[in-house]
């Protein structure tokens, strides 16, 4: 646990989560995070509460902030409920956007059954907006870099509007096309290809920006071995 913890003092920590744990189970017997969390506050003596401010699915890597106690988690999802706390990732999709940027918005609503969203009307009985911005880093013929920002948090969002759009993530084996599926066997790639990079927001208490940053030479050098393969 301790080499995920990026950050931590008397209210938050913010944890680089590894793909392949949930962020939160209820599945018995299946390691998540905030058992882990729960668990590491614990050991310290301290009060094991761990307050969920977003997540992450399990497929993804990246970073998330958990609060300490019930204020902390009220004023961080405050600030993302209120754009002061900003996600940037970066993803390699299938395929080559004719833009070198743009902003996509649905209407998604979740399968409970399933544990799948899909994109449907806006006037559809439960269906929530959807928004996130794309900028394209790099392309072959085949295959984007993008980085993208969440205006949302959305289940599946990013993974649901990418595949809407026609651009599938690689390696992702819930919505990905035939294409996609193609590619990623072709690339090697086992993994949903989407890395949760940069995480902004206003400390509670010491009311600075706070910015943490993982470093995305994983992906560029995934990229480099899809475009000498191309």
């Amino acid at each position: 646990m301790d080499n995920m913890i990026m950050y931590e003092d008397t209210v938050l920590l913010v944890v680089h989560k590894p793909a392949g744990i949930a962020t939160e189970t209820a599945k018995i017997g299946q390691a998540d995070l905030v058992s882990e969390l729960k668990n590491y506050r614990k050991k310290k003596g301290e009060d094991t509460y761990i307050g969920i401010v977003h997540r992450l699915d399990q497929p993804v890597e990246g970073l998330l902030v958990f609060a300490k106690d019930t204020h902390t988690a009220k004023t961080l999802s405050d600030c993302l409920r209120e754009g002061n706390l900003t996600k940037k990732y970066v993803a390699l999709i299938a395929g080559v956007p004719q833009t070198q940027e743009g902003v996509l918005t649905d209407f998604l609503i979740k399968d409970g059954r399933t544990n799948l969203s899909k994109v449907v009307l806006a006037d559809t009985p439960g269906a929530k907006k959807a928004s996130l911005q794309w900028k394209l880093l790099a392309h072959n013929d085949k295959v984007s870099l993008l980085e993208i920002e969440l205006f949302t948090g959305r289940h599946h969002q990013i993974r649901v509007q990418m595949a809407y759009a026609g651009f599938p993530l690689l390696g992702d084996l819930k919505y990905g096309s035939v294409q996609g599926k193609e590619l990623s066997d072709a690339f090697s790639i086992r993994e949903t290809a989407l890395l949760a990079y940069q995480l902004c927001f206003i400390h509670p208490i010491k009311q600075k920006k706070m910015e943490f940053l993982l470093n995305i030479d994983k992906f560029m050098k995934i990229f480099c071995y899809c475009s000498d393969r191309n």
